[in-house]
């Protein structure tokens, strides 16, 4: 594999398909334009393990994922509707739905994003640890979203908690937009892996919940030759002291991630090799 590996939040909803594709082609479709892709659709709800083993064959050997923890684990709450289990429960669902992927080779780490309201707190460190115990045999990535975290007083400590417990950092480029934001903070905390992921700079979008199209501004923005040259040396950076760099661009709410994610490639000067053939779009 490319010690930087590029690619897309989700595969649904990116132009990378001839009309008439059906949901259930687009993976293999996806895995002929970029090389690993986060998974969305677990936060929602845990996947059966015969779906997660699907993707893994429906990807080339080279493929990766990293998977967004389930929102209950996540502090998000659970959804009406959705079962009621205990911890336990949800810790065992979540391992065994993994499992095909983690004995594939094809999982790079679970994502747990915490809520931008998750600030900086004993109780919270404390769940962090719980999780890191309950997924042993994963490797873990944390995303925070409140600012407390990053704050002067805290950072040092955050970054050394992180890193005793072997959790990765996932650095974040993002509006600075108060509390619910947080700094772009290019710290490697784990021996193996960094993960980044691009949420676009939409200041005026970030925080503004209250709307009917919250969702469909927050993440619209794409970036610009500038801001991705910068970005690109940042990133060369990274990569001098790890063995995997995993870029990952959210800014999609207008279609932008594709579009950002290639100028990246470019910039950077990146040829994948392992991806699937792109005949596979007319299938």
């Amino acid at each position: 594999m490319n010690p930087i590996q590029v690619g897309l939040c989700g595969w649904g909803d990116h132009d990378l398909y001839e009309r008439g594709t059906v949901s259930k082609q687009k993976l293999a479709v996806y895995a002929g334009h970029f090389p690993v892709v986060e998974v969305d659709s677990t936060y929602h709800a845990i996947a059966p393990a015969a779906r997660i083993e699907a993707w893994c064959n429906e990807t080339p050997d080279d493929f990766r994922f990293v998977v967004k923890a389930y929102r209950e684990l996540t502090g998000h709450g659970r959804l009406e509707h959705a079962p009621e289990r205990s911890w336990q429960q949800l810790v065992a669902e979540t391992i065994a739905s993994l499992e095909p992927m983690r004995k594939a080779g094809k999982l790079s780490a679970v994502l747990f994003q915490f809520p931008p309201w998750y600030d900086c707190n004993l109780k919270h460190v404390n769940y962090i640890r719980k999780i890191r115990q309950a997924f042993m045999d994963f490797t873990l990535a944390i995303e925070f979203r409140h600012q407390s975290w990053f704050m002067p007083q805290y950072q040092d400590r955050t970054i050394h908690f992180l890193q005793e417990n072997q959790l990765i950092h996932v650095i974040c480029d993002e509006p600075q937009a108060g509390l619910t934001s947080v700094p772009f903070i290019p710290v490697i905390t784990h021996p193996e892996q960094v993960i980044v992921r691009f949420h676009g700079r939409n200041v005026a979008g970030w925080n503004n919940t209250g709307q009917p199209n919250w969702r469909d501004v927050r993440y619209a923005y794409r970036y610009s030759q500038a801001e991705i040259d910068a970005l690109a040396h940042e990133m060369k950076q990274l990569v001098k002291a790890t063995k995997q760099l995993t870029l990952l661009f959210n800014n999609n709410s207008q279609g932008d991630a594709q579009e950002s994610a290639r100028l990246m490639i470019d910039t950077l000067g990146i040829r994948f090799t392992g991806l699937a053939p792109k005949q596979l779009t007319f299938f």
